[in-house]
């Protein structure tokens, strides 16, 4: 049965949905050209904000978990906006849920979302709400649409009217297709029409034909869909670098890299820059950035907001 597309709302300022494009409150199209920050992790490397903007993005992912105080988001926040970044605040305690001890549902998650409602209120032009990373591991995926469909309905009732971003099962990559499948739900059951898709794309694709074969699956049904994370390769196999950056340049689709640096346990080639050291890209590094700087255009805000 050819799935119904999804319904349309007009857009309520911010960053928004337009068809299967984020767009900004003035209607200036934006596609996401960034990498992912480790800020939990590291809290003493916020420089790293001026670098990733030096180097050409114009979006960074900031991971987040549980113990991130609202002092500290609203920090990020501030640095985000003094470097004219677009900002995507993930929460990470989601990771492999299902499968990873200690990981929490996407319930959970809203409740910490909920609780940054009064900090994060009028950040909504350069401010995108990744609600879970990761949320489902390789196991039981079934309940992903409703729980990240329930999860957005408890952030939209807490005054969150920022545009949302949810991750696929999978660990990401939504191999069985359940993120693919259910979004036209799960975008028509937000209240505010305003949810993109994210896909982390690490050896399931390992070829350009299922880089495509999944970029044109939402392009059919006209739902916007953001590359979250990818890399040139990772414990299950190398990934089609080039053919992401590629299709996704062709199609106006976001990317983000992962990750800008402190990778470890065996992944430490995921790291873009060597020590947090801008001088010191690696060939993973100056790859995803050659592909930034030939396409990234700075956020419409932040020129409005300095004029």
């Amino acid at each position: 049965m050819k799935p119904s597309r999804p319904a349309r709302t007009a857009p309520t300022g911010g960053l928004h949905v337009s068809g299967a494009s984020i767009v900004e409150a003035g209607g200036q199209p934006l596609v996401m050209r960034g990498i992912s920050h480790p800020y939990a992790w590291y809290r003493d490397r916020t420089g790293a904000l001026a670098d990733i903007k030096r180097l050409g993005a114009n979006t960074v992912r900031v991971v987040l978990t549980g113990d991130v105080t609202a002092g500290e988001v609203a920090g990020i926040v501030g640095h985000c906006k003094a470097n004219r970044l677009v900002c995507v605040l993930e929460n990470h305690d989601t990771t492999g849920y299902g499968e990873r001890a200690g990981a929490v549902t996407l319930d959970r998650a809203a409740d910490f979302w909920t609780g940054l409602a009064p900090t994060l209120r009028g950040t909504e032009d350069f401010v995108v709400v990744n609600l879970g990373n990761e949320p489902y591991g390789n196991g039981d995926t079934s309940g992903w649409a409703g729980a990240t469909g329930a999860a957005i309905g408890k952030v939209r009732a807490a005054g969150l009217r920022h545009l949302l971003m949810v991750d696929g099962p999978n660990w990401g990559q939504d191999w069985s297709g359940g993120m693919r499948d259910g979004a036209p739900a799960v975008f028509n059951g937000d209240p505010q029409h305003n949810t993109v898709f994210s896909v982390h794309m690490y050896g399931v694709y390992g070829t350009a034909a299922k880089v495509t074969e999944y970029f044109d699956a939402f392009r059919r049904n006209g739902l916007p869909l953001v590359v979250g994370e990818f890399g040139p390769q990772h414990t299950d196999g190398p990934v089609a670098a080039d053919a992401i950056v590629r299709e996704a340049d062709a199609r106006g689709i976001g990317y983000l890299g992962w990750s800008w640096s402190g990778n470890g346990g065996g992944v430490e080639y995921l790291d873009a820059a060597d020590g947090f050291d801008a001088g010191r890209l690696t060939e993973w590094g100056r790859h995803l950035f050659d592909g930034i700087r030939a396409t990234s255009k700075e956020a419409a805000v932040f020129a409005r907001a300095a004029s």
